[in-house]
Parts: structure tokens; sequence; C-alpha cells
């Protein structure tokens, strides 16, 4: 138990200080090239984040387990557009333009369809999975040539490190990020089973692991006033997460699905999203009364995921 516990703490350490240096030097890259710290957030740092989600993704692929791969990234899009974003929340209000949640908000309802539609007929094949990775890389570029090199920096602060020298450390943060990340979960699931607390529960933490770098990178983001790079992070891995981590491993693998069974936990999926989406649009962000309603949405997903 002993083990587990210094395993878990070292995990937490790793989690956090790995987000603080991305978060830093993120903020730091998007000043040298006059881009917004939201469009970071929604590029390089929600890739970075999705590492958990493309690694499974693979792995599940490989076994046939395709139903996995699937739950996964549909348990980890509601948790982040609720949970998450109520946590996040709670720490420090989001605030985002109108113009950004339509934008970036619409991109992400579009990646939960095309998942939707491309499971259809209970198979993903490496075609799909190549023209769902295509998607995701077109759509960057897209946004980067009409919106990334136009938008104007939200903190007003002089970058302090080469990009070259920003890039590798937001590379070695995100990697403490999933490392610290695997070893908590890992371990606290571990020291859960120990103390005897019901298998449910085990089952609940680990469900959230993959999301659990998501939270914390937006969390340190919130708490140290870079609101941009907190909810482009989030909206962010939903993109990445229904086409890229998806298109991943199918593209590798064939990926088999039970779409009738998925079906309801994908229509949830896609409802609250657009319900978050809208209270973002409406109120210009989510202030702390909001999150609970965040919160709120996020309990029903025990009974359809």
């Amino acid at each position: 138990m002993l083990v587990e516990a210094a395993l878990f703490l070292v995990g937490l350490a790793a989690l956090i200080a790995g987000a603080d240096r991305a978060v830093t030097a993120a903020a730091d890259l998007a000043l040298y090239y006059g881009v917004s710290p939201f469009f970071i957030g929604v590029t390089l740092i929600s890739i970075g984040t999705s590492v958990p989600e493309m690694v499974t993704s693979i792995y599940a692929a490989y076994y046939g387990a395709g139903d996995l791969v699937v739950g996964n990234i549909v348990g980890s899009e509601t948790a982040q557009i609720t949970l998450a974003i109520a946590i996040v929340a709670f720490i420090a209000p989001f605030v985002a333009e109108r113009r950004n949640v339509l934008t970036y908000g619409s991109a992400m309802i579009l990646a939960m369809i095309i998942m939707i539609l491309t499971l259809d007929d209970g198979v993903i094949g490496r075609s799909e999975g190549f023209l769902m990775m295509l998607a995701y890389v077109q759509f960057i570029y897209t946004l980067y040539t009409n919106e990334g090199g136009e938008e104007i920096t939200e903190e007003v602060i002089e970058p302090t490190e080469p990009p070259a020298r920003s890039v590798a450390v937001i590379v070695v943060g995100l990697v403490f990020v999933v490392v610290g990340g695997q070893l908590m979960v890992t371990n606290g699931v571990a020291l859960a089973r120990l103390v005897g607390i019901p298998e449910y529960v085990v089952g609940l933490l680990t469900g959230l692991g993959t999301t659990l770098p998501e939270i914390v990178v937006a969390g340190i983001a919130a708490h140290e006033g870079r609101g941009g790079i907190s909810v482009g992070a989030i909206l962010g891995s939903n993109i990445t997460d229904p086409v890229f981590s998806l298109g991943i491993g199918a593209l590798l693998f064939d990926i088999t699905v039970d779409a009738a069974a998925l079906q309801l936990s994908l229509t949830y999926m896609l409802g609250v999203s657009i319900v978050v989406l809208g209270l973002f649009y409406w109120r210009e962000g989510i202030d702390r009364r909001t999150a609970v309603v965040c919160l709120l949405l996020y309990f029903p997903s025990f009974f359809v995921l």
C-alpha cells in the first residue's frame, strides 16, 4: 500500500508540474507567433492531453475491442464538456468571446457528427480512419489561415523563451502530464481496491483517467489567468478525440462496434454538448453558477454510458 500511495503522489506532482510548464510555454509560443492562446490550446495542448485517448484507441483497435475504443472516447467527451468545465469554472470562471465559441464549438459538434455517422454501419475501416484524420488536419489548417494568424493575444506579457525552446517545454510538460496521470489513476485504483472501495467507484476512477490531463491543464491555466488556453484545451480535445484519436486507431486496424448499444450514449454526448455550448454562447463563458448546471449534466451519463 505504501508503494501505491507513493506512486500516486509522484503522479500527482508530475501532473501538476508538467501542466504548469506546458501552459506557461504555450502562452509564450502564442505571443511569439502572434496567435491567441485560445488557438494554441485548441491545437497543440489539446493534442497533447488527448494522448491517453489515442493510445487507448490504438491498443483497443489492435485487440478488436471496438466498443472499448468508442466507449472511452464517448465517456471522455461527455466528461470533458460537463465535469471538466464545471471543475475548471469553480477554480476560475471561463470567459470566451461568442465568435470563438461559435467557431470552435461548431467544429466540435461537426467532429461528433462525423463520428456518429461513421459508426452507423458498425464498422470504421482504414479508409474512413484516414479520412477522419485528414478532416482534422484540414480543420486545423483552415482555422490557422482564417483565424489563428489574425487573432490578438489575450495576455499582455512579453515572451520569455524562443519558439524552439517553448515547443520543447510544452512537449516535456505534456509527457509529465500523461505519465503523471497514468501513475495517479492506476495507483489510485489499486489503493481503492486495497481499502475495499466498491468496484463501481473503481470503475468510475478508471473512466475518468483519460480526462484527467485536460482537467489539470485547463484548471492550472484558469488559475494563472490564461483563460484562452483553458477553454481551448477542453474544446480542442473534444474536436481531437472524435476524429483524430478514433481515426488513428481505425487507420491501423478496422474497428467493429455494436452501433445499437452505443446509440443512447452517443445521443447524450451530442445533446449535452449542444446544451453546454449554448450556455457558453449565451453567457459568453461559464461562471460558477452555470458550472453547477454543467456538473448536474454529467451525472445522467452514468446511466447511458
